[in-house]
């Protein structure tokens, strides 16, 4: 392929959460790094950052721009990332994206989050004029995938998200008969879905939200008829909770030693990254401490299930790419018809044995002649090159490679 579309990233394959977290970009980061991209000349960029991989896609930036938009918005250094990071170029890179959209480079096989994660990214680089029509079909062509391989296989069975893996962990780790008291800081998405999934598999628990945004919590708090309290009475609210689940975003930590004057024992499940409960909060004897990573190995259980489902989710990514290489390929030579036709409308024009063909008439016969070249190709998708090679030698066209 002459395109030349590029990835970059580091995920849980390459680093651990502490590490991941000195790369990950904040909501905030990503739309000045990509405002920083547009003001480089750049008209099409996608950056996903999530728990378990930070990563940036574009079709015309090369990789050297990517790592240093990249570095110039987190607090990596730069030999770390040309050690850890992956690079992809051209089929390669759009493979990658397929397999991470449909979660099979998840941490958790068959993440079903990933993909609402990956549509959030992409309208935030439309809003900012960074997302031209090749880079929306080919979301649009992942999204398809995505929803491929969940209806038509059951890789997404089962524990398949880092909220219901929280989730599961309290259910092997506390009888269903006892109430427990879960303080759950943070009600974004991922807060958001852990509380859903608390609530339909420990409806006995006793739920307190905590937000930094009080309003935010409150919707949650009344939809489901949960208790709400503010971020000043986090600490005292924590004297009398037994889990504390945390997925706030911060880009520093925001449970530390000092919030936890603690009696009783703590469970602390830390579903951000970069980490938002200071690792050291382990060293408490009352706290237990739970990260991202830890979380992900609860789900092996069920992993060789869902694994024997690979090849047929493989199958359909196979399928969905190579669909969307045939229209990447057919795009890249629409200019070739345009010019056929304008060719054949000159030749009309000119040819005198044609004086009185009316204007409409011409355009009709130009536009059926590569209209009918068109019509061709999408039955024989597959000679396209080879078509496009004859007519460029015929009408002497200039190549737009």
């Amino acid at each position: 392929m002459s395109f030349d579309f590029v990835s970059i990233g580091i995920s849980y394959k390459e680093a651990d959460t502490q590490t991941r977290g000195q790369y990950s970009l904040s909501a905030e980061a990503s739309e000045q790094l990509l405002a920083e991209a547009l003001r480089c000349g750049i008209t099409n960029l996608l950056v996903l950052s999530t728990c378990n991989r930070t990563e940036l896609y574009s079709f015309d930036a090369t990789l050297l721009q990517l790592k240093d938009l990249w570095m110039a918005f987190t607090s990596g250094n730069r030999a770390q990332l040309e050690q850890l990071a992956y690079q992809h170029q051209g089929e390669k890179a759009l493979q990658h994206l397929f397999r991470v959209g449909t979660g099979l480079e998840s941490q958790i096989l068959g993440d079903f989050e990933i993909i609402s994660q990956i549509k959030k990214s992409f309208y935030t680089s439309k809003a900012m004029h960074l997302a031209d029509g090749q880079l929306e079909r080919l979301i649009n062509s992942v999204i398809q995938a995505s929803k491929r391989v969940k209806t038509e296989t059951e890789i997404s069975s089962g524990a398949t998200s880092v909220a219901f893996a929280a989730v599961q962990y309290l259910l092997n780790s506390f009888p269903t008969n006892e109430s427990k008291t879960i303080v759950l800081y943070g009600t974004g998405k991922i807060g958001r879905n852990t509380c859903e999934n608390l609530i339909k598999h420990r409806p006995q628990d006793r739920i307190v939200l905590i937000n930094r945004t009080l309003e935010k919590a409150a919707k949650l708090a009344e939809k489901h008829t949960l208790e709400i309290r503010p971020l000043e009475a986090l600490e005292e609210t924590l004297q009398s909770a037994d889990v504390l689940i945390v997925a706030t975003g911060a880009p520093q930590p925001t449970i530390t030693k000092d919030k936890l004057s603690l009696e009783q024992e703590l469970v602390v499940l830390d579903l951000s990254i970069p980490a938002n409960a200071s690792p050291d909060i382990a060293e408490l004897y009352q706290v237990t401490r739970i990260d991202v990573d830890q979380l992900s190995k609860i789900t092996e259980a069920n992993r060789a299930e869902r694994y024997k489902h690979l090849p047929q989710a493989e199958t359909i990514v196979d399928t969905t790419l190579e669909e969307f290489n045939l229209w990447l390929k057919q795009r890249k030579f629409a200019p070739y018809l345009k010019n056929i036709k304008k060719m054949i409308l000159e030749h009309l024009e000119t040819n005198p044995a044609n004086p009185d063909a009316e204007a409409n008439q011409r355009e009709f016969l130009a536009q059926k002649i590569t209209g009918n070249v068109a019509a061709y190709l999408k039955t024989a998708p597959h000679k396209t090159e080879e078509v496009f090679n004859i007519l460029q030698s015929v009408f002497q066209l200039e190549s737009h490679e």
